[in-house]
């Protein structure tokens, strides 16, 4: 996407009513405003929140939510100029109940509240596969511990990714330590009886790996 481009969608994003863009100090050395207030302020019900984390285009996010029109979503990014285009769709089809928040994931301890959240989804993760990049790893302890933080004692994390690689380290570390899995399966699209939620919407990218005949994993599960 050339420079112009992405201007041009910060720059729009700024004019969307579903998108929140704090800057870092906003988060982390103030209490930010939304803070345990997502239902009541942004979407002035009291309804479940749904996370997805790293939500790219946010195709994701926006289906869900057309799916589950009693429940929030909320896609975060730290791209802004990618997950544009599913603001834009969702204003556009009048989707209200969806909106996003452009942070880094590591700081979801400080946008939401203890209890915030009754559900993650984790799409399409890198896999950060070298030693050194474990830290940014997206089911590493430190993420799952800041997780647990948001989520509700029964909130679930759902992880659907092209990586054979994250998903098994995903699944050691999960039965390593103690947590609850609910459902693992290393090839969606080849096992009957899959979740439909993991089958029935694909984001662009997951679209380009099954033409590739690359297997799609999914785990869904809770941190203890």
């Amino acid at each position: 996407m050339g420079s112009k481009n992405k201007l041009k969608r910060f720059k729009e994003n700024e004019t969307f009513s579903n998108v929140y863009q704090p800057n870092r100090d906003d988060i982390v050395n103030t209490d930010y405003e939304l803070k345990g207030k997502w239902r009541a302020t942004v979407f002035n019900n009291n309804n479940p929140i749904v996370l997805e984390l790293g939500c790219g285009k946010g195709e994701y996010s926006v289906a869900l939510a057309k799916k589950y029109p009693n429940k929030n979503f909320i896609g975060i990014d730290i791209k802004g100029a990618r997950f544009w285009r599913g603001a834009k769709t969702a204003l556009e089809d009048d989707v209200s109940n969806v909106a996003f928040l452009r942070t880094q994931i590591e700081l979801i301890t400080y946008a939401f509240a203890e209890n915030e959240v009754d559900e993650i989804w984790i799409t399409f993760p890198d896999p950060q596969i070298k030693y050194k990049r474990t830290k940014h790893r997206m089911t590493n302890i430190e993420f799952l511990n800041k997780y647990k933080q948001v989520l509700k004692p029964d909130g679930v994390v759902n992880l659907k990714t092209d990586s054979e690689f994250m998903h098994g380290y995903t699944l050691g570390l999960l039965h390593g330590s103690g947590h609850e899995v609910l459902y693992a399966n290393h090839n969606v699209y080849k096992q009957e009886g899959s979740p439909e939620d993991v089958t029935a919407i694909q984001t662009f990218y997951e679209s380009q790996y099954l033409e590739q005949n690359k297997p799609i994993t999914y785990i869904r599960f809770k941190i203890k």
